[in-house]
């Protein structure tokens, strides 16, 4: 027993209260296992989303705007480096010897990731055509350049020796596939699909030099 003072009147009895003791909670093994598992499994899923995040890639992208069917040269290609990535599916810098002399399927602008979906190697012939090309001088070529895709009438011309008026003209409906230019007599060759029944026609009438190629529908 102790003593104690109130109010400084003197010296009274009370009970001296005695210190709580605070028990420790003994973790069971197992719980503080599946604890450090927890925070081990929470590290390495940070440490894969920031390397998956910083993570680049050399890809391909387009340089310059090709036009549907379009052969794409290395000139029409650049290389980006990409971080990430992931849900995409862009062409790797490696392939670009597969990619170099395929057409475009679609228009490709200028900045845009390249996909193998966007290409094909095949010519753009619709059902029911066929493939002709026409040797054009630079005059007879409707436009300072046709794209492909241009949408073209061929229209047949009276023979040179003939000085009657033109009677029976016939025209071919065609569409533009591609161009080239031969640089040793600047002949401007197009290369048009058009309908299989028209194909004799307008090859015996492009023998004869008795077409005209007029514009329709830019692409």
């Amino acid at each position: 027993m102790s003593l104690a003072t109130r109010n400084g009147t003197g010296p009274v009895d009370a009970p001296v209260t005695p210190p709580k003791v605070v028990r420790q909670r003994r973790m069971r093994p197992g719980l503080l296992g599946l604890a450090v598992l927890l925070i081990a499994l929470g590290g390495l899923g940070a440490a894969f989303a920031v390397t998956s995040v910083r993570a680049t890639g050399s890809y391909l992208a387009i340089a310059r705007p090709v036009e549907v069917g379009r052969t794409i040269g290395a000139d029409d290609l650049v290389t980006v480096q990409v971080a990430g990535g992931q849900g995409l599916s862009p062409v790797p810098v490696g392939r670009r010897d597969d990619v170099v002399g395929k057409r475009a399927k679609v228009s490709l602008v200028p900045g845009t990731l390249l996909t193998m979906d966007q290409l094909t190697d095949q010519p753009l012939l619709g059902p029911g055509q066929q493939q002709l090309s026409l040797g054009l001088e630079p005059s007879q070529v409707p436009a300072r350049t046709l794209h492909p895709g241009d949408r073209v009438l061929l229209v047949s011309t009276p023979a040179g020796n003939d000085d009657r008026p033109a009677v029976g003209v016939t025209r071919f409906e065609a569409t533009v596939i591609d161009t080239t230019t031969n640089e040793n007599d600047d002949e401007v060759v197009v290369y048009v699909a058009l309908a299989v029944r028209d194909v004799p026609a307008v090859a015996a009438l492009e023998a004869q030099d008795r077409l005209a190629v007029a514009l329709t529908e830019a692409a």
